[in-house]
């Protein structure tokens, strides 16, 4: 059996910011399992909120199988809900939810949004208004960079070149410090 060749990529994580709920539509399925395999075949890992449940638990899957790196982060309070079988890859436990998008963000080179509820639109606010003020310089999919397929979609993240110099230092992506920092 001959092994696929990987496409090289500038990044080497994506993170993916998705639902937990297992009420999904059968496109929203197809999406997760078709990233999930595009991030396979580009070599990726995938960085993401740690449950197995719904799109979370499919593109996990798919990237596990695929034999790439899967890094879960989750706060302690959430695993009961979001952790509901096997877990795959390695699971990130940290104190809070602002500590689950400082972790995500520091291991990740890029942000890929799928559907999801409340939180998954937060998630991908603070990532965008991040990138707006300069706090980093990664592309955010689906908001600054949208596509109609997996493949169009990290073919444009391959692609992207951030449109300003940056309004304020960059971010140190120390849980600690970010914690200190935001909530005074």
């Amino acid at each position: 059996m001959e092994e696929k060749k990987e496409a090289k990529s500038r990044f080497k994580r994506v993170c993916v910011f998705c639902g937990s709920s297992p009420d999904y539509k059968y496109c929203y399925r197809k999406a997760a399992i078709d990233l999930g395999n595009e991030l396979v075949s580009k070599g990726l890992d995938l960085v993401y909120g740690g449950g197995n449940v719904g799109l979370m638990g499919l593109i996990s899957e798919e990237v596990h199988r695929g034999r790439r790196h899967v890094l879960g982060i989750i706060p302690r309070a959430l695993m009961k809900k979001e952790l509901t079988g096997v877990t795959l890859g390695e699971v990130k436990p940290v104190d809070h939810m602002h500590q689950r998008k400082a972790e995500m963000a520091r291991y990740a080179d890029c942000f890929i949004v799928l559907p999801g509820g409340f939180g998954t639109l937060e998630k991908l606010f603070e990532v965008t208004t991040w990138s707006q003020l300069g706090v980093h310089n990664k592309p955010v999919a689906i908001i600054m960079v949208s596509a109609s397929n997996a493949k169009e979609l990290v073919q444009k993240l391959e692609d992207y070149e951030p449109s300003h110099d940056g309004v304020v230092a960059k971010a140190e992506w120390d849980a600690e410090k970010a914690e200190a920092s935001t909530f005074v």
